[in-house]
């Protein structure tokens, strides 16, 4: 029987639908194994951000009474490609915050963030690959917690460097960071953070806003999670006025 053009019109359009089900399912069994792996990068996110967090502090790069004075940490390891103008690729961390009406309280479990949007200029050479955001305001973490936050528009951001008690009432947000052992302040106009959906949702196994997670009282930390929080809690007890 010869086909019509109409016919073999039909005939590609269909082969054409079943190759790109069949592709679709193919993308998805590759991909799920990638989704069960996620998990643990979230897990190792965390574990170098401890660490991050604890050199910094043991170094005294970045001075432990300026960051008992701050509402909430953002902790950004391994960030990509950052540094003198050059975009980056960004990367992600945890942000923890204090408990409480006042942040006064414990530190609480940390909540997946992400940066990335613009380049990153370092004052002190280099190539930054870890960072440390310290939120000094309410105002800020209200701005942080509720969705993107551009530094510099709409957020204050001061390189923290050698950074006093004075200059901290300045600005909201106060960046620290570090290439292969160099300390330098950083500036981050234009950069963007925002909270990471994702990553929250693999580690707490169920929907939670950033706000949930960080001014909540009843969400658990992940075994590093808890980690991050006994350190913090460990290193300043009390908030600093």
């Amino acid at each position: 029987m010869l086909l019509t053009a109409s016919d073999k019109t039909s005939d590609r359009i269909t082969r054409k639908a079943w190759l790109c089900y069949l592709s679709s399912i193919v993308m998805v069994l590759l991909i799920l194994p990638a989704f069960a792996a996620d998990k643990e990068k979230d897990e190792e996110t965390l574990r170098h951000a401890n660490i991050v967090l604890q050199d910094m502090l043991n170094s005294k790069d970045i001075s432990p009474t300026l960051l008992s004075k701050a509402d909430c940490v953002l902790i950004l390891p391994d960030v990509k490609k950052f540094g003198f103008g050059i975009g980056g690729e960004g990367g992600r961390g945890p942000l923890l915050c204090r408990g409480g009406q006042t942040f006064e309280g414990k530190w609480s479990a940390p909540a997946m963030y992400s940066v990335g949007g613009a380049s990153i200029g370092l004052q002190a050479g280099g190539s930054s690959n870890d960072f440390v955001l310290l939120l000094m305001t309410e105002k800020v973490v209200n701005q942080v917690l509720n969705g993107k936050t551009k530094m510099g528009t709409d957020a204050t951001a001061a390189a923290g460097s050698g950074a006093t008690a004075a200059s901290a009432s300045d600005a909201d947000i106060l960046t620290y960071g570090r290439a292969k052992g160099v300390f330098a302040g950083v500036s981050l106009g234009g950069a963007s953070v925002e909270a990471d959906n994702d990553a929250n949702y693999r580690l707490y196994g169920k929907t939670l806003t950033a706000t949930d997670i960080v001014r909540g009282t009843d969400v658990k930390p992940t075994t590093d999670g808890q980690a991050l929080v006994t350190m913090l809690d460990s290193k300043l007890t009390k908030r600093s006025k």
